[in-house]
């Protein structure tokens, strides 16, 4: 079977509703976490534009451990208590941060890395699952509606786990 890349509109509310479509299509049936993390993380990696980084990284019971993704070798583990993975997984909010070299507990795992977007991953029954982690090179990248976007895409993500 062979994948063809969505063209998605330039207006980003349409854009993410594509994606998330796209996204829904993509993991229909597939219950297997490691399976829809891998191809999420490839398909925003390829559509949405400057990212350096897309992947998950799984909750072990005690801190954040990487999964699947897109880009440079990332660092194996994250605490809950350093990061701003540390702080989505902790606080279960989105983190969307401007400047990551702002923020004093900031995890370098890409230098290059400017500004991140890190959503919470909730189970249905309240559990955390782990968190969905988008970087970039430029400062300011994300946005309120790239931040509704791609809390969309990490929901597709969770109900795939049935």
């Amino acid at each position: 079977m062979s994948f063809s890349l969505p063209e998605l509109p330039d207006s980003p509310a349409e854009r993410y509703a594509e994606l998330a479509d796209y996204a829904r299509a993509l993991v229909a049936g597939e219950p297997d976490r490691i399976a829809n993390a891998a191809n999420l993380s490839a398909l925003v990696k390829a559509t949405v534009p400057d990212l350096n980084w897309v992947g998950f990284y799984f909750y072990d019971g005690t801190e954040l451990v990487v999964g699947p993704f897109q880009g440079l070798p990332a660092c194996i583990r994250i605490p809950l208590d350093r990061g701003v993975c540390g702080a989505a997984a902790r606080t279960r909010e989105t983190q969307r941060v401007d400047d990551v070299h702002a923020v004093a507990d900031h995890i370098a795992c890409d230098g290059a890395t400017n500004s991140e977007l890190v959503v919470p991953l909730i189970g249905r029954s309240g559990e955390l699952i782990g968190v969905f982690d988008l970087d970039s090179e430029s400062t300011g990248r994300f946005s309120d509606e790239d931040r509704r976007g791609l809390e969309a895409v990490a929901a597709v993500f969770v109900d795939s786990l049935g």
